[in-house]
């Protein structure tokens, strides 16, 4: 699904790790980890776009706004199990669907805490 491409010089000027993933026609997308969700003893990442163009300066919370960073835009949000290969080396894998849901519906009791705070 994805690797953990820390190793890139590309990509080490930036702060967090980031997930490159490839599709079938060997484009490829970069993504960052969000959040990681705990359920049970596995662990999932919450992956989002990672925009190299991201306006950091905008804080925006109007469905309106039109000052052109994005912010109402619609986000792909991918889950992924965090998983430890042979050589100890983290790999993202896809969830099974049980997983999913799983991750789903922890998420949404987090974001849902969070709101409450």
């Amino acid at each position: 699904m994805a690797e953990n491409e820390n190793e890139n010089d590309e990509m080490m000027e930036f702060d967090e790790p980031v997930v490159v993933m490839t599709d079938e026609e060997g484009n490829e997308y970069y993504y960052r980890e969000d959040m990681i969700v705990p359920v049970g003893d596995k662990r999932f990442a919450i992956l989002v776009p990672f925009e190299v163009d991201e306006e950091e300066d905008c804080e925006c919370s109007d469905d309106s706004c039109s000052c052109g960073c994005g912010c109402t835009e619609e986000t792909d949000v991918f889950i992924a199990r965090i998983d430890v290969d042979e050589s100890g080396e983290e790999i993202y894998v896809d969830p099974t669907d049980e997983e999913f849901e799983e991750v789903r519906k922890a998420y949404e009791e987090l974001v849902e805490d969070e709101e409450e705070e």
